[in-house]
């Protein structure tokens, strides 16, 4: 059965200033760190904040064309987590039927928080996560910090994310 999460907030790593986006479950029991990019983190991030441009940016673009032709996102799965890379699928319906594209899930958190579409996680990708080796180097102290970054998200609250909370 799939987890259904929330946007929690964004951090950043600090080992390698990338952006994190971090799903919780509904429950708070389950957290996923996803490391994402610059741009997508600015994309989720000025959705989070309601942040309105002058002109559209790529993922308002694309929720303005899907509208457009009639599509809808039904929910976002992150489905996958291979050698340190995530999976995700869109769900989409029309009125001829539904479909589903494949999408990085920053791409794919962008577009649901977008659409107001639920976001589901396979338990497996939250199992699989906690097994990330970030810091693949002979430093310990560099793994133990990175492992204990990682526990430290386990334990964080919405309002550990300053302007960036849900």
């Amino acid at each position: 059965m799939l987890l259904k999460m929330k946007v929690s907030g964004l951090t950043i790593d600090p080992f390698t200033n990338v952006p994190i986006v971090i799903l919780k479950d509904m429950d708070e029991k389950n957290t996923l760190p996803v490391w994402i990019g610059v741009l997508e983190a600015s994309a989720i991030a000025s959705e989070l904040e309601k942040i309105q441009f002058s002109r559209p940016m790529t993922h308002d673009l694309l929720r303005e064309i899907l509208k457009s032709l009639g599509a809808t996102i039904e929910k976002v799965e992150i489905t996958d987590l291979k050698e340190n890379v995530y999976y995700a699928l869109i769900q989409m319906t029309t009125k001829e039927g539904g479909f589903t594209l494949d999408a990085r899930p920053s791409d794919a958190i962008a577009m649901a928080l977008r659409a107001g579409a639920p976001i589901f996680v396979d338990p497996r990708v939250v199992e699989k996560s906690k097994s990330i080796d970030l810091r693949e180097t002979g430093k310990e102290g560099v793994k133990e910090g990175a492992k204990n970054f990682l526990d430290s998200l386990e334990d964080m609250n919405p309002g550990d994310f300053g302007k960036y909370k849900m």
